[in-house]
């Protein structure tokens, strides 16, 4: 029998293609359908295609797609639909189900359940509808936090509803030793959500407080808020202590991750955090903003209320006074990843999530 999966998602992100990577190194055949202009099969490790269908991320061509849609799954006739993202691709995956008796699996990513739907206005109701539509039309779901998957509930869907993280990669991502001076850093995007202003503001006061540590801030996100937060940098007198340094490869953030010793991610919203999880991973202490999705992972006397450059100050300034806790806190954290988010782990519960769905009517 066919063990063929057809992914629909964003063949430009790292999370897409290390969940069909994954899938194809425990024997499933891989095809990604994306809208990633100019996306190849070497692009998407595992993958055994990558289909462009309507390039571009326009709101409309996520329908006027839909016929091609269709006739690929019907064309693939795939085992398993996977759609990533509800609100995107997963109305693509949702689409094909119309054409093939394969069972629909969505993933929700944080944004297109948690945001995107509760948007205030028409928009957000037309948004929920959406998303109501393709997880209604899935025989699983799966998100990365509880607080998500109560969200999901919501909709009234018959689906299954399970956790499964995109994981840390435990083996490669490890304690080292860490830089003489106190280096913190960042692995969020340079976007609005992940509040990089923020952080720029509690770096600020820390360094007017501790002069001595030797503080550096790498910034390994990248992002449209790049001049702006150069320029921000700049005013607040820190330009020279800030590493702007940008996407990197896995070696490269392993290697920023080892010489830190303290990892901070501070967005307004979010589920459970890839760079959170990694950070835990290479045992250090994580600074996040008090969201559900960070209090299953974190120690609570080390989140911070959203927006707030003081307490995040205060946060920093705590841990390099103490440097016994922000060990503790390492430990602890790389021990929490172990027993509970190792990317092994989860891939291989997720391709026994795929074996147990059974082909349905089409609908």
């Amino acid at each position: 029998m066919s063990r063929r999966i057809l992914f629909f998602g964003d063949a430009a992100s790292v999370h897409t293609r290390r969940w069909v990577a994954a899938m194809a190194q425990r024997g499933f055949d891989c095809v990604l359908a994306t809208r990633a202009r100019g996306a190849r099969p070497a692009d998407v490790p595992g993958a055994q295609d990558v289909l462009v269908l309507q390039p571009g991320t326009d709101a409309a061509g996520w329908f006027a797609a839909l016929p091609a849609v269709r006739r690929l799954a019907a064309r693939l006739q795939p085992r398993w639909l996977h759609g990533h993202y509800v609100t995107s691709y997963g109305l693509w995956a949702a689409a094909a189900r119309g054409r093939v008796a394969a069972p629909l699996v969505q993933t929700a990513w944080g944004s297109d359940i948690l945001v995107t739907p509760r948007a205030p206005g028409l928009h957000g109701r037309l948004m929920a509808a959406l998303v109501g539509w393709s997880l209604r039309r899935a025989a699983l779901v799966t998100a990365d936090s509880q607080d998500m998957l109560a969200e999901i509930a919501r909709y009234g869907s018959a689906a299954r509803l399970e956790e499964v993280l995109w994981g840390a990669d435990t083996d490669r991502f490890v304690p080292g030793a860490p830089a003489p001076g106190f280096e913190v850093l960042s692995l969020r995007s340079w976007e609005p959500n992940y509040r990089i202003d923020v952080l720029l503001q509690a770096f600020a006061l820390f360094t007017a407080q501790r002069p001595q540590a030797g503080a550096v801030l790498h910034l390994l996100g990248g992002g449209p808020l790049e001049a702006a937060l150069r320029a921000q940098a700049q005013q607040l007198g820190i330009a020279a202590q800030v590493r702007f340094t940008g996407r990197v490869d896995v070696a490269a953030m392993v290697q920023t991750l080892q010489r830190c010793r303290v990892s901070v991610s501070v967005p307004a919203s979010d589920a459970t955090s890839v760079s959170v999880l990694e950070s835990m991973a290479c045992g250090l202490p994580v600074l996040a903003t008090d969201l559900p999705a960070n209090r299953q992972w974190l120690d609570p006397a080390l989140l911070v209320p959203v927006h707030d450059a003081d307490a995040l100050a205060a946060a920093l300034l705590r841990l390099h006074d103490q440097p016994q806790l922000a060990r503790a806190q390492g430990e602890r954290n790389r021990q929490r990843v172990l027993a509970g988010a190792s990317q092994r782990a989860q891939m291989d519960r997720m391709a026994a999530l795929y074996e147990s769905l059974q082909p349905g009517a089409v609908r």
